[in-house]
């Protein structure tokens, strides 16, 4: 198999985010990046390393602390044929720029007859790490699934991380990116050549015949730690990483429900209103043993974000309680079942500073 083609070599999710983004702009030279930091020696996590010397302070734009501004950059410029890949390091700041995002990118090629194109790509990092606190943690991707005109998308794996990001800056469609920051130095097997993972296109991480678990974001691999913990009291369960959140693939998540007949949901983000509501309510559209489903979801705790650790284990689905959750899901009651601790690592190994 040539170099280019390989798919056994091993990398870290930040790597894949860093080589497909390199890769775009030696093949287009209308991608460029742009965001607070993006030419800062550390690269965003790694993501932006190196290419402001390979791609010059041209395309590789440091911009100052203007949220606004930045993404009103990136609108205009894709409108005049440009393929912008916008980075806000932290999700909760994107709030500044919802104009831009909900008022001009969504809605201006409906707006002006398909004349208009936007095809720009918004970077937004979410998560917890060494105490982000109210203002830096929040996940906020069910504010753009309600947006027509806007594509969501939240990959877990290094190997869609970089498949979605190409997908992402083909698109002509403004797409929100989500990464986690506890996901940046997870490592899988990525292929070396360009690929795209489509949009509306789940995958099933397990297979399994007793519950479904959907998970989103950095709580999948919570939920994957949490099978590991359901199989030894023998339940078998299967894991399915939306990663296209909008459009969302309710068809995978309808089937593995129709098969299972339990469905629980563990989202990034807040249950009201969020994406597990989302996803709980297509579940009871469209499966047609719905009566015999049993459901439930998980999230954070319904509070702001806290900022100490010992608060941060209360306020955030892992393992142990996704794996307890599921169990008393399928046994119809609370049990005194407990599982096996699944140790979080990348949580204690986080090292910052953002």
């Amino acid at each position: 198999m040539p170099k280019s083609n390989r798919r056994d070599r091993s990398i870290t999710y930040a790597s894949a985010i860093n080589e497909a983004t390199r890769q775009l702009m030696a093949q287009d030279d209308s991608v460029f990046v742009l965001g607070i930091g993006v030419d800062d020696p550390r690269g965003i996590y790694g993501t932006t390393s190196n290419l402001s010397s390979e791609f010059g302070q041209d395309r590789v734009v440091n911009m100052p602390l203007a949220e606004d501004a930045i993404t009103g950059i990136a609108s205009g410029s894709s409108m005049a044929g440009m393929r912008p890949i916008v980075v806000h390091e932290r999700m909760d700041f994107m709030l500044l720029a919802m104009n831009q995002l909900i008022n001009v990118a969504a809605k201006s090629h409906y707006m002006y007859g398909g004349a208009v194109k936007v095809p720009m790509v918004v970077r937004s990092i979410i998560g917890r790490s060494w105490g982000q606190g109210a203002q830096h943690s929040q996940a906020l991707h069910s504010f753009f699934m309600h947006i027509p005109g806007l594509k969501v998308i939240a990959p877990t794996t290094p190997h869609d991380a970089k498949g979605a990001l190409v997908a992402s800056v083909r698109d002509d469609n403004p797409v929100i990116f989500v990464e986690h920051r506890m996901l940046h130095n997870y490592k899988g097997q990525v292929p070396e050549n360009l690929y795209e993972v489509p949009f509306g296109k789940a995958r099933v991480l397990r297979t399994g015949g007793d519950i479904t678990i959907v998970g989103i974001s950095h709580a999948m691999v919570e939920c994957i730690r949490a099978a590991k913990s359901l199989a030894a009291a023998s339940i078998s369960a299967e894991v399915i990483d939306p990663i296209s959140l909008s459009p969302i693939d309710v068809q995978t998540i309808c089937e593995s429900v129709e098969k299972t007949g339990n469905l629980l949901i563990v989202d990034n983000g807040w249950t009201p209103c969020g994406a597990s509501a989302e996803i709980m309510s297509l579940v009871i559209e469209n499966v047609q043993r719905q009566d015999k489903v049993k459901m439930k979801r998980m999230g954070f705790e319904f509070v702001t974000s806290p900022t100490s650790k010992i608060l941060e284990d209360l306020y955030y689905p892992d393992s142990r309680r996704i794996a307890k959750n599921a169990y008393d899901l399928i046994m119809g009651k609370k049990t005194d079942w407990e599982p096996d601790v699944q140790e979080s690592p990348e949580i204690d190994e986080f090292k910052g500073p953002f």
